[in-house]
């Protein structure tokens, strides 16, 4: 669909390596993953393995645009540092869950209102999370499922930006990433849709302009479950030594439209 849709538009398609988990990224993911998309007809023309004056896009190598993005938050007391782990967050009493794998963090952490701003250096050894504002409606026009509106405070609460293993978290790098990269669209899956409330939180918090964004229906199996690696569902490798076709997969997908 980002293909489809970058054509039709006269558009560039962008890929990127988000590859910032050092322990499971390796070089040969990387290009199973390259081969694998070429395979399934993918023809993006910025991103891994293009060459030229752009790209490669490997996240690892844009650390400094992730920590030049965390002191803006950190300045403008956008965040807090967090020493809760997962675990915490699951026995907190008043944690309430939000869908299939989502915590609402309680705020066990979070610094009243009025407190003095944090002062740190680097963001190693701790989460920070995004203090989120608390009844604020995140509104915004999907280019497939059309309006939607998600409740802060109530949908999603305070989220990690940073990781404790000084990971910076996908919802901040894809934001630095797609304002940097200048991305007028981010084509992507329907289980994203409430990440795009959030970082649209964090497009304002930095002062930068949001893309529009387009959520496509995930694949899903003979019973109509999704394919996701929790549920041992197959790869696109594992699925190409099947000798399934890529048009076949596509048709299979297009069937959830």
């Amino acid at each position: 669909m980002a293909q489809e849709r970058a054509m039709a538009k006269g558009g560039t398609l962008v890929l990127r390596n988000e590859d910032l988990d050092m322990v499971r990224s390796k070089p040969e993911f990387v290009t199973a993953m390259i081969e694998d998309m070429r395979w399934f007809g993918l023809h993006w023309q910025e991103g891994p393995d293009c060459g030229g004056p752009f790209g490669p896009y490997n996240q690892s190598e844009r650390r400094s645009f992730y920590l030049a993005a965390w002191r803006k938050l950190l300045e403008g007391g956008f965040i807090y540092s967090c020493k809760c782990s997962r675990r915490d967050i699951q026995q907190a009493s008043q944690a309430p869950h939000q869908g299939e794998e989502e915590l609402i963090y309680a705020g066990t952490c979070r610094p009243k209102a009025g407190s003095a701003l944090i002062e740190a250096s680097l963001p190693t050894g701790m989460n920070w999370r995004f203090r989120v504002p608390d009844g604020e409606r995140v509104s915004f026009v999907d280019g497939h499922f059309g309006p939607q509106k998600f409740v802060a405070g109530k949908d999603f609460g305070d989220f990690v930006i940073w990781r404790h293993d000084d990971v910076p978290a996908y919802q901040l790098a894809v934001v630095v990433d797609d304002a940097a990269m200048q991305i007028t669209e981010v084509v992507r899956g329907a289980d994203l849709l409430l990440s795009t409330a959030r970082q649209i939180l964090l497009y304002r918090a930095l002062d930068l302009n949001p893309p529009t964004f387009c959520h496509c229906p995930l694949m899903t199996d003979e019973s109509g479950v999704r394919l996701a690696k929790r549920h041992d569902a197959l790869s696109l490798r594992a699925l190409r030594a099947t000798g399934i076709t890529p048009e076949e997969l596509r048709a299979n997908w297009k069937t959830g439209l």
